[in-house]
């Protein structure tokens, strides 16, 4: 049947704009948005469930940290894989399969029957997340590619990627102390449900334009290096740094990263093309987001501890207690991209944002064990809210601007990895640093306040636990600080130049023109 040919004197029908903004982008936004806060709180929802589910299931205090760590090891060490999955099999059916295999592992999580299950189930919700996250930034990536709104979409995306850690405290907190801890693992369900009738509704499927072969070798060193990093870094946390399972594992891990960086010079097809992280800006962005990731969770790891332990704050009162943080990144993190990036650019936010977060950090060196909230904890919050939403959300803009629609996946999850790395570097590092501070008060004081029996007295034990804390907030304060330095040196000056992209048009003599459009 041939087409029926326009009636006589009728316009001729126009094309649609190929590089018209998807007029769904804002719905496709919020679709993206509740998935992503969904794998970012899971790192730390369960935190405040842990006792709970300790009682529950009967595993040792030392056994404890698995929960937490195998949702990392999985996550991270998959996260380049799940990244060039959605570039090569299409970012929806990626987005999709990783948000059906989230919510079984969480719902399988939340009716575990032993300790075992339940860390197979986490390590499951790694592995599906390092599936579905890079997908999600890849799809935010090319839906407002060629929009004037990015900056607002980033703005919203770097809010929930900074607050969602401290939402996941609240919302651990609440469901904890009024439903059960399994509910922890049970809200994800909800979360996943909503994200998955939007994205099957509202993505338009990307099948890919060509087949290239997965870089396995690529695969295979990326991902044991990546394992042997978080788990040698997660062994610190809970150990220390001196052991063969930890410096062993970490200089493994950075073996195996040198040889992938060999090998993706080398290989036909590689899995993180270096032009993607060897751009002046974007290899800073990624860097200052492992940065902020190694800083930020010294505010919620330490500060959840001094509230609780030392103040007697309930779980739903700590998390309560961070949502002047929370409002204060989605604040500065919409005026960073919105009105603030299309100005000056990346560089001053970045320095700035991080010099703010020092100072936020210092602040908090002069808790002690009778601090009032209002007084000593409310204000460095809202100091290093500001700072982190003036580095998270430009940085993860600045991560995947520039990038061609092809390598949108990977670059998304070099971002979730810088993310992802700066969790674990922090959480060993001030996890250690803390600690030996602790050990090395009590050592010093013992002789002077000991209880009955030898002990320390809860007075000199509360003074020592504090003493820990300070001293990892003024390791974070030096992160945070050698972050500006890194990102004044390393950020090119000036808004982010709109490159041009040549694309292939067929033309109908059967020739090719070539068009310029802005990336």
């Amino acid at each position: 049947m041939s087409a029926t040919n326009p009636p006589a004197g009728a316009p001729p029908a126009i094309p649609p704009d190929p590089d018209a903004p998807d007029p769904r982008r804002w719905m496709i936004l919020g679709v993206i948005g509740i998935a992503q806060l969904m794998v970012v709180l899971d790192a730390t929802v369960v935190n405040i469930a842990l006792p709970s589910a300790q009682r529950a299931l009967h595993f040792s205090t030392v056994d404890r940290q698995w929960v937490v760590t195998a949702y990392a090891l999985a996550f991270g060490s998959l996260l380049l894989l799940g990244g060039r999955l959605a570039d090569l099999i299409g970012r929806k059916v990626t987005f999709l399969t990783g948000l059906i295999g989230f919510a079984a592992a969480s719902a399988a999580g939340g009716a575990s029957v032993s300790f075992s299950m339940l860390v197979a189930c986490r390590a499951a919700q790694g592995a599906f997340g390092a599936l579905m996250a890079p997908a999600a930034l890849s799809l935010l990536t090319t839906t407002f590619a060629a929009s004037r709104d990015r900056g607002k979409a980033f703005g919203v995306f770097g809010a929930i990627a900074g607050a969602g850690g401290a939402i996941g405290l609240l919302l651990g907190g609440v469901l904890t102390e009024y439903l059960s801890w399994r509910w922890c693992l049970y809200i994800n369900l909800f979360f996943a449900a909503a994200a998955f009738i939007g994205g099957l509704v509202l993505l338009r499927p990307q099948p890919a334009t060509s087949h290239p072969r997965l870089d396995i070798p690529g695969v295979l060193a990326v991902s044991s290096g990546m394992f042997c990093i978080v788990y040698g870094l997660s062994n610190a946390a809970t150990h220390n740094w001196h052991t063969t399972s930890t410096w062993g594992f970490l200089v493994a891990g950075g073996l195996l990263l040198a040889v992938f960086t060999w090998w993706e010079t080398r290989a036909p097809q590689p899995l993180l093309p270096l032009r993607i992280v060897l751009d002046r800006n974007r290899g800073a962005a990624y860097l200052s987001i492992l940065i902020a990731g190694s800083g930020m969770f010294g505010i919620f790891l330490f500060l959840t501890y001094y509230m609780q332990q030392t103040l007697g704050y309930s779980p739903v009162a700590t998390g309560l207690a961070f949502l002047p943080m929370v409002a204060m990144i989605m604040a500065f993190s919409n005026i960073s991209n919105i009105v603030l990036m299309p100005r000056l650019g990346p560089k001053p936010l970045v320095a700035v944002g991080m010099l703010l977060a020092a100072a936020g950090m210092a602040w908090l060196t002069r808790i002690g064990v009778h601090s009032s909230y209002v007084g000593a904890i409310l204000p460095p919050l809202l100091v290093d809210g500001a700072g982190l939403g003036l580095v998270i959300a430009p940085s993860i803009n600045t991560g995947t601007f520039g990038v061609g629609p092809a390598d949108a996946g990977v670059a998304s999850a070099t971002v979730n990895t810088g993310q992802q790395l700066g969790g674990s570097i922090g959480t060993a590092l001030l996890n250690t640093m803390a600690a030996s501070a602790t050990a090395a008060y009590l050592t010093a004081h013992l002789s002077r306040a000991t209880a009955p029996g030898g002990r320390p007295g809860p007075g000199l034990l509360g003074l020592a636990l504090v003493h820990g804390y300070t001293t990892a907030f003024s390791w974070a304060a030096g992160i945070f600080a050698g972050g500006a330095v890194v990102a004044g040196a390393l950020y090119r000056p000036g808004p982010l130049a709109r490159q041009e992209v040549q694309q292939k048009a067929a033309a109908p003599d059967g020739t090719f023109q070539v068009r310029a459009v802005p990336d």
